[in-house]
């Protein structure tokens, strides 16, 4: 049976734009320079590849930051209250090694190198978000450790912050919002947790594969006119995208959608328990439950964005207002949050031709992951030939012993006797036939 899914689809657009404002600090991205600025025809359109868009007629086109002030939804600096009661909760795993940490704190232990290398002067010493904001504008500069990582220091794990049992905040690591103006009553808030490791997953018994210093996760709330509609969370190279009224919400204060937090990994998932991705038959896989809560809402650091200039952001938090400008311009840093690759000469890395390289380069920040985008998706997949952007109304249950659901598939879970069930779940290839089904809804 086909859902009603609103589908954001079959743009070849490239989703971003630019436009200017008066106030606030400049950065510079060479992957958003473009012929031509703020054209009308880029917008995203709510569409459905088997009905036309006159189905979901009420809804207007998202399009680029508008640079008529007259349609605007929210000003400059402006972090609607709407963005910090919808934000989500995120469970982290209950056995979890590599928590949340402070960027001002993390930045300390590192100096900087060139992809060569070659130290860059000045940061040898002292390092702080003040020297960050000044380096160049190059993606070929990163964080490198002064001490070695590997041996799990505080600063890596972030073992104290751990959130709190009676309400869920961290106090010692900041979150960081960033919201995005749309147009016609479109507003995108980004939630992005920084974690200070990668923990990588293990393949066929072997690993972990694909460790890195430094970790940027998030998750998206597209609103219209103040009421959530989309979230979309981040998963490695993806994500999923969910309808909110869908998504379990936190008891206490309903209105906040929960996410998980894979193991070590720290992608997120809208369920508990195994999730495989990008490699069949589970090899690759996932794990998620119920361990600590997160409410990233009660600490961060606020901001909007236009897709040229960073507005100090309204912060909510009365013991937290105008930390922005203490914390400076470091979203200026275009470079990697974390050590390169390393050499196959140094006795920490370890290849594999199953999960390839133990310790990869360190990722980019939140300005790298697309946050101009009009499909509430971050980027297609290698495999979405199509690039559609998938807004699921099921929830993707994890699979394995520790799942509360059995993925799309669950609508055969109360199929009895038992050998007629795993028979129709097999005939539906473990539930691929619903998520196909989905896709195209």
């Amino acid at each position: 049976m086909f859902k009603n899914t609103l589908i954001t689809l079959l743009l070849l657009i490239i989703p971003s734009c630019l436009s200017s404002s008066d106030t606030g600090f400049e950065v510079g991205r060479d992957s958003y320079i473009q012929s031509v600025l703020n054209d009308d025809s880029r917008e995203m359109k709510m569409d459905n590849i088997l009905r036309d868009s006159s189905h979901y007629k009420n809804y207007p086109p998202v399009k680029c930051y508008p640079s008529d002030k007259s349609h605007r939804t929210i000003k400059p600096g402006e972090i609607p209250d709407y963005a910090i009661k919808y934000a989500p909760l995120v469970y982290l795993y209950s056995e979890e090694r590599y928590f949340p940490y402070d960027i001002k704190k993390f930045v300390t232990n590192f100096h900087v190198t060139w992809r060569n290398g070659s130290v860059y002067p000045g940061t040898e010493h002292n390092m702080n978000l003040e020297k960050l904001s000044k380096l160049p504008n190059s993606t070929d500069l990163f964080l490198t450790a002064n001490t070695d990582f590997d041996c799990d220091p505080e600063w890596i794990t972030g073992s104290r912050n751990k959130p709190s049992p009676i309400d869920g905040e961290i106090k010692d690591a900041p979150a960081t919002i960033i919201v995005v103006d749309k147009q016609n009553g479109w507003v995108d808030a980004f939630y992005f947790y920084f974690y200070s490791f990668n923990l990588g997953p293990y393949v066929m018994g072997q690993g972990p594969y694909g460790n890195h210093v430094g970790d940027w996760e998030h998750s998206l709330v597209r609103f219209y006119k103040g009421e959530p509609i989309i979230v979309w969370m981040s998963a490695h190279s993806g994500g999923g995208g969910y309808y909110y009224k869908n998504l379990e919400k936190y008891k206490v204060e309903p209105t906040h959608p929960i996410i998980f937090s894979g193991r070590g990994t720290h992608a997120n998932y809208p369920s508990v328990g195994q999730h495989p991705h990008d490699l069949p038959y589970t090899i690759l896989s996932d794990f998620t439950d119920r361990g600590p809560l997160w409410n990233p809402s009660l600490n961060y650091l606020g901001y909007t964005y236009d897709g040229k200039k960073i507005h100090y952001g309204n912060n909510s938090n009365p013991k937290h207002v105008g930390r922005e400008k203490e914390y400076g311009e470091w979203l200026r840093f275009a470079g990697h949050w974390g050590d390169d690759t390393l050499p196959s000469n140094d006795p920490r890395q370890r290849y594999s031709i199953v999960g390839g390289y133990k310790y990869i380069e360190g990722p980019k920040g939140p300005l790298d992951k697309n946050v101009m985008r009009l499909l509430p998706c971050q980027d297609a997949q290698w495999w979405n030939f199509w690039k559609v952007c998938n807004i699921r109304n099921d929830i993707e249950y994890g699979v394995g012993v520790e799942s509360e659901g059995y993925n799309c598939g669950r609508l055969t879970s109360n199929i009895r006797p038992v050998w007629l069930r795993k028979t129709v779940q097999n005939i539906m290839w473990g539930g691929g036939i619903c998520f196909i089904a989905n896709m195209l809804d």
